[in-house]
């Protein structure tokens, strides 16, 4: 009860902040994209886990308006990083299965939003998980989803293979991205089970006209046996962890190659 009434207070006192984790080209090396990763510094308990948090928000209802400044903040974040270095990289945001099912979601509100900053709808990507989708019957839902479309933004699945995989929802939804789990990135080695999994998923993705993000990236073998299966995209420790945005310009700042031998690699440490 103490932290659902402090989170009403989070947003009004500033203690929310957004880090930044790079979603790497695979074939350049480049920062192609961004995931926002939401924080919450309370006074007294210090960093609070979204885990802890954020279902809270949600049976709350606070997630509407936790969700609204998350947007709000990670666009605005990449439209200065745009003026700034010229470069119109994608931002994907968390959507919370409870901003869809209870009509948590002002399209209108944020196309203007957007329209505000200059950017264009798509440079934003909204990420759900697959758990959504089981509510797929649900008008609710799918009237949410498909409002994404219309206004342009694009929508990724995150953590595929790891619940209720369903190759129906890909033909079902209009899904431009699949995100591999990390689980699956692992253990990955040139004769095991898991790589023939990703590489199955990647192959499959790329025949719907699906691009491929691979989750928690960190060793060269790794990096190296997903490139050569043809992922387009990975995130995870071998090229950064999420950061802060003052920590985050660097890498934009001198057009990073995060590639394993790349000029400015940065390996977890």
């Amino acid at each position: 009860m103490r932290l659902v009434n402090d989170l009403h207070l989070a947003l009004d006192q500033s203690q929310f902040s957004l880090d930044f984790q790079p979603i790497v080209d695979l074939a350049s090396g480049r920062i192609a994209k961004a995931e926002t990763l939401l924080r919450w510094h309370h006074p007294v308990r210090g960093l609070v886990s979204p885990n802890e948090f954020i279902p809270l928000a949600e049976e709350t209802g606070i997630i509407r308006s936790i969700g609204d400044w998350v947007f709000c903040e990670a666009t605005r974040q990449v439209a200065e990083w745009r003026r700034q270095y010229g470069l119109d990289m994608q931002v994907s945001v968390n959507i919370s299965p409870a901003q869809l099912r209870h009509e948590g979601l002002d399209h209108v509100f944020w196309r203007s939003h957007l329209n505000t900053l200059g950017l264009s709808p798509r440079q934003v990507i909204v990420e759900i998980t697959e758990g959504l989708l089981i509510d797929s019957g649900d008008e609710r839902v799918q009237r949410q989803l498909d409002a994404f479309r219309d206004v342009g933004m694009q929508v990724a699945l995150d953590d595929f293979g790891t619940g209720y995989s369903s190759l129906s929802y890909l033909r079902k939804f209009n899904i431009d991205f699949l995100k591999i789990d990390q689980s699956f990135v692992a253990n990955l080695s040139p004769d095991g089970p898991d790589l023939a999994l990703c590489e199955a998923v990647i192959l499959l993705a790329h025949k719907l006209g699906l691009r491929v993000v691979a989750e928690g990236i960190e060793s060269r073998e790794q990096y190296e046996l997903l490139a050569a299966a043809g992922c387009d995209y990975g995130q995870g420790y071998l090229f950064a962890r999420p950061l802060a945005p003052i920590d985050f310009e660097p890498l934009l700042a001198n057009g990073t190659d995060l590639r394993p031998g790349g000029r400015s690699a940065l390996a977890a440490s």
